[in-house]
């Protein structure tokens, strides 16, 4: 017995491909960089826009530059944030824990709402992608500045 598809399951059946969405492509000339707020960062921080939080993707990232000497403030994220340092060499530190070194090629996880800072050591240049997934609309929490004390202590 042959069967012949009736209309509305062959457009059924091709329907994901008719409505699928186009790639979008962002230039790299069209991101507008800027210096960090000096209420979150300490020295000079240039921040340039990677990709915003489109949904569904709840996701943005950020491509950081250090100078020496520069660092975030205390900090934490909702859903956890991931470093990828690209340049240079820098500084990352948990509160309450050892300050740890991050180079060229270092992936650093942070965990969901674990404070933490990073940033340039006090004589190289570092250079990180930021990722960092949204929780009920917010992707950071500042705190206060680090103290010259606690960025200098080994």
């Amino acid at each position: 017995m042959t069967r012949i598809l009736g209309p509305t399951l062959a457009l059924g059946l091709a329907a994901p491909g008719a409505f699928a969405q186009s790639m979008e492509i962002t230039r790299a000339s069209d991101q507008e960089g800027f210096i960090g707020d000096a209420d979150l960062f300490t020295g000079t921080a240039y921040i340039e826009p990677v990709f915003p939080a489109n949904e569904p993707f709840a996701v943005n990232a950020g491509k950081v530059t250090f100078l020496p000497g520069a660092r975030s403030a205390w900090h934490t994220h909702p859903a956890g944030q991931m470093l990828i340092v690209t340049e240079g060499t820098g500084w990352v530190q948990e509160r309450g824990q050892e300050r740890h070194v991050m180079q060229a090629g270092d992936v650093i996880w942070c965990p969901p709402e674990v404070e933490h800072w990073h940033g340039a050591t006090d004589s190289t240049v570092v250079t990180h992608i930021a990722v960092q997934q949204f929780a009920d609309g917010e992707n950071v929490v500042w705190g206060e500045h680090v103290t010259d004390a606690e960025y200098g202590a080994e």
